[in-house]
């Protein structure tokens, strides 16, 4: 080998090296991927084979190749080195969380300098220790030492102090910065398409090193601890403002619709909200292999303890206590009142029976949330391999009532079905007692006190939501919920708020020009129409609903008498029948006679269907002389009776109804397919599904357009006929109820005709418009008021602060400055909304209802935490008496391991007893 080639090598194995170590460590606090060994996409260190053979022979295991160097054997599996990393952590937590404070202030003060750009500044301090590990950062990577004090109660808080996160409790050899963790949580919450495996491959390209799949598991890992981290500091901060009373988020999740005043008009849904359950952020649920297709296995789903913090989500015990309650999870339970609501049995979307064979795929099927009408999520609970049972908005809703009491109104779009389950439910008196208002019972425009209100929020929600289903299909179930819960919380904080005073405003503008365009419009057409009074579209609305209500059954006489109908029909034929078969006769004549035995079964077959033909007209017979008693008809009807032509009417009449039935679910569903397919995230392979099924739906509605032109002219008198192009522009259910004529023409009904409807609904439209203009005159001057008193507290909150504890003075300011960002839009859109032709409201702040501690019209009083004032004195104890400190790092690295070597040894003295007593069990 030349000289050259020698400095190359040793170069090439020097390079190797950095970029091994660059990033991370491989086997730092990592197991083996199982998955990726067997498909041989991984390589198995023989060290790990020599300990699997250890652990099952034991002190039978000799190594050909021995050393006399002993290596401790790690009997735990990967679930334990899990949990006794999450615990180290949060025993670690609160020193943590404290070092965080510290490094956050002081990251502020140097001008949000860089890891690197600090670390060229010294820091010197007597009887103090050393770190050395791999620092990762967005652009740079490299070995630090960092100075470990004798304050420092742990490696890992020492770190943090430093502006790192390490990936290991204990020990740790690397650290990911602040600075690029927050990156990643900010660019994830505006992309949640931004998963961490891409983010630790961009960290890889930027610094030039081969990636590995470990390394996103350690930047996880971190992230996590940044997470819980940030939890930790969030809690503390509640504390001081005393904001950590129970339920104290959900009660002031709104400015605009919690932020009560004194002295404002009146509301008759003191908060609406919508609920409605998503399925697009589902978790597939890990099993085992099972024996056959039709066995899925056993779960193998990793316990832990670890838990998202807040009251966003509702627990799963909370919400299945209301299926302990008496509650039947099942659609049928929604079905039960199928008299009341019609439209349980004429639309399949409120019955999932058809996917519950996907249900055992996932664990979680969905969330289920309530969202304010500006947009704000209040709640959100799991769906647990289920569909949309009633156990979720019974959760949802009685935590609401708990919460904010009477006058509610809520959102559902199977709310006529929910309306009848909440009130056969133990929460229903409750419930009728605080007057909550189960909404969309009918169309919202027809609701009074509901303004312009859609309740289409949920919708609107999970449209943007929807991005966070890549990530979640196959996480656990902490990082589901935490990634869930973080972008909602991010959501509401940057987005919704951000949007608030533009909700008022083009709300506002919105009402003003219905009002205005009502003004000209409707005197005209009531002057075309001869009226003089709009209380008579009050009238026509009730004549409507009472004439569509009387369409939910048949009367049971007309159903009696159209099944008598359709029984005398089949006597006829089956008198027919037997009359024909009675008239033969088996003629046998030289020529055609071919033996006895053939002219015998001949003769055979036809006394057979001789007596099958008695039989039927014997059977149909009796089933007429049954509808003759209970119809009390003395005379059998004749095809020239005008009872029989009565009836034989409603039975053209209902073979209309179901033609009409089957055009209305096809169109329906066409609505359905189109909506989808121009959805955003829809993709390709979909798309080309959806469009076959739009071919071949249009076929079909083709078809049961001709079917039912055909049956609306076999009625008496004919009915109108439909063009496709009128069909396929229907989009709301009256279009269709209106072509429901059973038994009245409601053709000749004024309310019935076209313009009159025109005018109705701008009637109705206008009453929405001026209840909009109510509600928005309170909403706009709560905001106003909001925007004062939380600017004034969180200042004052901060002054007093500063004087006590600097660290948390900064972090206060922090959480004012994420509000305060968007003070001056708001109020720019207030003063937008005072200059609108036709305000009649005020803008001037008004004076909260509640003055609780905590609430931002109360007086600051700052509280300083318990852990903070701990810290705080802790500091001040003299840094040369090292037994004024729980532990030191080296202390606590060297105890823990001693303690691993003893819990090692314990376990392996158990597994050789087990062993002997097996053997002398068997022998």
């Amino acid at each position: 080998m030349t000289t050259e080639q020698r400095q190359a090598l040793e170069a090439l194995a020097e390079w190797q090296d950095d970029t091994d170590d660059i990033m991370y460590e491989a086997e730092q606090d990592m197991s083996p991927d199982v998955d990726e060994i067997l498909r041989g996409e991984q390589r198995v260190d023989i060290g790990i084979i020599e300990d699997l053979a250890h652990e099952i022979m034991g002190d039978f295991w000799q190594p050909i190749t021995s050393t006399g160097n002993t290596r401790r054997i790690d009997h735990h599996t990967r679930r334990d080195r899990i949990q006794r990393r999450v615990d180290a952590f949060n025993m670690q937590l609160p020193a943590i969380t404290n070092a965080f404070l510290a490094w956050s202030l002081d990251h502020a003060l140097s001008g949000k300098r860089s890891f690197f750009d600090l670390r060229c500044i010294p820091e010197v301090e007597a009887n103090s220790g050393f770190w050395t590990g791999k620092v990762v950062d967005v652009f740079r990577a490299e070995n630090t030492t960092l100075t470990i004090r004798t304050t420092d109660t742990f490696i890992a808080s020492a770190l943090v102090r430093h502006g790192v996160i390490p990936c290991s409790p204990i020990s740790p050899s690397v650290a990911v910065t602040v600075d690029a963790l927050e990156l990643y949580r900010v660019a994830h919450l505006q992309n949640p398409h931004f998963s961490m495996q891409a983010f630790s491959k961009t960290i890889c390209d930027l610094h030039g090193v081969e990636y590995h799949h470990y390394l996103s598991r350690q930047l996880t890992i971190a992230f996590d601890l940044y997470m819980l981290i940030r939890s930790s500091v969030d809690t503390l901060v509640a504390e001081a403002l005393n904001r950590n009373s129970p339920d104290w988020r959900l009660k002031h999740a709104c400015p605009s619709c919690t932020y009560t005043l004194k002295d404002e008009a009146p509301l008759m849904f003191t908060l609406l909200f919508a609920i409605d359950g998503n399925d697009s952020l589902k978790r597939i649920l890990r099993r085992t292999l099972g024996i056959d297709d039709n066995d899925s296995g056993e779960s193998s789903e990793l316990p832990t303890t670890q838990h998202v913090q807040g009251d966003r989500y509702l627990s799963r015990e909370y919400v299945n206590q209301w299926k302990k309650a008496g509650i039947v999870d099942s659609e049928a339970t929604l079905d039960a009142d199928s008299l009341e609501n019609p439209c349980a049995a004429r639309w399949n979307n409120m019955d999932d029976e058809k996917t519950k064979r996907a249900w055992g795929v996932y664990d979680e099927t969905g969330i289920f949330a309530a969202v304010c009408r500006h947009g704000f999520c209040l709640l959100i609970a799991d769906m647990v391999q289920s569909g949309e049972l009633a156990k979720y908005p019974l959760a949802i809703v009685s935590k609401l009532l708990d919460t904010f009491g009477d006058g509610l109104g809520g959102g559902y779009d199977i709310g006529c079905q929910f309306r009848t389950t909440l009130d056969n439910s133990p929460l229903g008196p409750r419930a009728r007692s605080l007057h909550y208002t189960s909404l969309l019972d009918h169309l919202a425009r027809y609701v009074p006190g509901l303004g312009l209100e859609d309740l289409e929020t949920c919708e609107r929600t999970f449209s943007k939501s929807n991005a966070l289903a890549p990530m979640t299909r196959y996480t656990s179930i902490f990082h589901r919920q935490q990634a869930i819960a973080s972008y909602f919380e991010y959501n509401d904080e940057y987005k919704v708020y951000a949007n608030l005073s533009d909700f008022l405003y083009n709300n506002y503008k919105q009402a003003l020009d219905i009002i205005s365009d009502s003004h000209v419009t409707l005197p005209k057409l009531m002057h075309d129409l001869n009226l003089t009074h709009e209380s008579i579209f009050e009238d026509w609305l009730t004549e409507e609903k009472t004439y569509l209500q009387g369409l939910r059954t048949e009367p049971e006489d007309e159903t009696l008498q159209m099944e008598y109908f359709q029984r005398l029909i089949n006597l006829g034929a089956s008198k027919d029948e037997l009359d024909a078969s009675s008239s033969v006769w088996a003629v046998a004549t030289p020529a055609t006679a071919h033996g006895l035995a053939s002219d015998e079964s001949a003769t055979r077959r036809l006394e057979t269907a001789r007596r099958h033909a008695l039989e039927n007209y014997e059977k149909d017979l009796r089933f007429v002389q049954e509808l003759e008693c209970k119809l009390s008809i003395t005379h059998r009807w004749t095809p020239e009776d005008p009872d029989w032509q009565s009836v034989g009417r409603l039975v053209a009449n209902c073979k209309y109804q179901h033609a009409l039935d089957t055009l209305e679910g096809l169109v329906v569903a066409r609505i359905f397919e189109l909506t989808k397919m121009n959805r955003s995230g829809t993709g390709y392979k979909m798309r080309k599904h959806i469009a076959k099924a739009l071919q071949a739906r249009s076929a079909a509605i083709k078809t049961a357009l001709d079917r039912y032109n055909t049956a609306a002219r076999a009625l008496s008198p004919p009915h109108q006929s439909l063009k496709w192009e009128e069909v396929v522009e229907y989009a709301f259910l009256a279009d269709f109820d209106l072509l429901r004529d059973s038994r009245n023409d409601v053709s000749q009904c004024p309310w019935a005709s076209p313009s009159t409807r025109q005018a109705t609904d701008l009637y109705f439209k206008t009453c929405r418009a001026r209840e909009e203009i109510m509600r928005l005159n309170v909403e706009v001057r709560r905001l106003a008021t909001y925007l004062r008193d939380e600017e004034h507290y969180l200042c004052e909150c901060q002054r007093q602060a500063e004087v006590l504890h600097p660290v948390l003075a900064h972090q206060i300011n922090l959480r004012r400055q994420v509000c305060s960002r968007f003070n001056s839009r708001h109020l720019q859109r207030l003063q937008d909304i005072a200059t609108l032709p036709g305000f009649s409201g005020i803008l001037a702040p008004g004076v909260c209802t509640s003055n609780d501690a905590g609430d931002s019209s109360s007086t600051p009083n700052i509280t300083i935490p318990a852990q903070l004032t701990h810290a705080l004195s802790s500091s001040g104890t003299s840094t040369n008496d090292p037994s004024a400190h729980s532990i030191s790092a080296p202390e606590a690295e060297e105890d823990f391991e001693e303690e691993e070597e003893d819990v090692s040894n314990m376990e392996e003295a158990s597994e050789v007893l087990d062993e002997v007593l097996h053997i002398a069990t068997d022998s």
